[in-house]
């Protein structure tokens, strides 16, 4: 814990002076560090008490931490429940019937075989520019039985852009799965890719309560002080706040506004080329902000479960937009981003 503060520190002040988007590996203490004219964005984390590699935090244009602190970090005021939900991460609950979206540190070394890891292997290329920077590393999801059964690769593009005029700044995902056994997504809502967002952002008309993991196990998620969460759920279909959770669409955005007054805004982008397009939203007034293309049945009862299936050899590969603006925009201006999304080829 105390490393990663160090870093984050270290981050901030080897970033002065840096012009454009900087990407700086520091192999020795598991992350690459995202800078945006010498101010921070990101760091890619792995072999961290997530049993998965992450982005952490998340940084918006004018310098407001959009994500979480907990796990890596207590913040006042902050939930402290779901230790696995730490910034932003790829995974899933059920693959082969194993759960890779729960599994952290905190859970007891007995229950380990029914959880899954997800190992870095090596990082690819890391590349600055101007206006964007971009990762490729590539990792191995492993099976409490100890069985390799998924090759992934991932590309994250860190983008300088705007939506509508908007400062915005975007990480563009492209996460290619190879089965290196026959695969089996069983249908669930634990997935695909999640980001745990601050406290601000959650709603202010959560009361906490019991939540079931992918497991089936209930997780108490107690009721924390409305005062100063502010955010709402907004979708390309129209649905607004508590309505958002389980519903389809195309983009999603989470606005909210700080204690100073600054409004900020997450978005999140299907692409139309994805394995189950449009993608439902596991959208939790309790800072949980997720797009789950592998679930059906578990989101709407009259859906035919899924089980989405890669055979062994084969690849699938899936592609997202995050966007982190400081300030919040209409409708037509994120129809406009989505489109200019779709255009991006697989």
């Amino acid at each position: 814990m105390r490393r990663l503060v160090c870093g984050l520190v270290l981050m901030s002040a080897m970033a002065a002076g840096a012009q454009g988007v900087v990407l700086k590996e520091d192999a020795a203490a598991h992350r690459v560090d995202v800078t945006i004219d010498g101010t921070p964005f990101t760091s890619y984390l792995w072999q961290t008490n997530q049993r998965k590699p992450v982005l952490y935090p998340l940084v918006a244009p004018d310098g407001t931490t959009v994500t979480r602190g907990y796990p890596f970090a207590m913040r006042p005021g902050e939930r402290v429940d779901h230790p696995h939900h730490a910034g932003l991460w790829f995974n899933y609950g059920n693959a082969n019937g194993f759960d890779f979206w729960n599994n952290s540190d905190a859970i007891p070394e007995a229950q380990r075989p029914k959880y899954g890891t997800i190992t870095q292997d090596r990082i690819v290329s890391v590349k600055s520019g101007k206006n964007v920077g971009e990762l490729t590393v590539e990792s191995t999801w492993t099976t409490g039985a100890g069985d390799k059964i998924l090759l992934q690769t991932t590309t994250y593009s860190f983008v300088r852009s705007n939506i509508g005029g908007t400062p915005a700044r975007f990480i563009d995902m492209k996460v290619t799965l190879k089965a290196l056994a026959p695969v089996v997504f069983h249908d669930d809502k634990e997935g695909v890719l999640g980001i745990r967002v601050a406290h601000f952002l959650e709603s202010p008309t959560e009361k906490g309560g019991v939540f079931m993991d992918a497991n089936g196990k209930p997780t108490q998620v107690a009721a924390a002080d409305p005062a100063g969460a502010t955010g709402v759920y907004h979708t390309s279909e129209g649905k607004t706040g508590d309505a958002v959770w389980s519903t389809r669409g195309k983009w999603c955005t989470l606005s909210g506004t700080t204690a100073d007054g600054k409004a900020e805004t997450i978005a999140i982008f299907d692409h139309t080329g994805n394995p189950g397009y449009p993608a439902y939203w596991h959208a939790r007034g309790y800072g949980l902000f997720a797009v789950n293309p592998l679930g059906a049945h578990i989101f709407d009862p009259k859906a035919p479960a899924l089980n989405f299936s890669i055979a062994k050899g084969e690849s699938a590969t899936f592609r997202y937009r995050i966007a982190i603006l400081s300030g919040t925009v209409d409708d037509a201006a994120m129809n406009k981003a989505a489109s200019s999304f779709d255009e991006v080829k697989r």
